[in-house]
């Protein structure tokens, strides 16, 4: 386990390139007609819900969006 220390303000930077990553995976997941391509996709988007819980639960973010 890799265990990365963040101040907050490097904590709500990262929530806020994660969310904006995860907003364009999402409508690239849409627009793929490729299946296989499209589970990678997937599995990268469920990947980046867990990054941003874990900022969530740490940083008590609680869904505001950072800026």
């Amino acid at each position: 386990m890799i265990i990365l220390e963040l101040t907050s303000e490097d904590a709500n930077v990262l929530y806020a390139i994660l969310k904006s990553v995860l907003s364009d995976l999402r409508m690239e997941i849409a627009g793929t007609d490729n299946a296989d391509f499209r589970e990678g996709l997937k599995w990268r988007q469920m990947f980046l819900e867990k990054l941003l819980a874990s900022i969530e639960r740490q940083e008590s973010i609680g869904g505001r969006e950072a800026s």
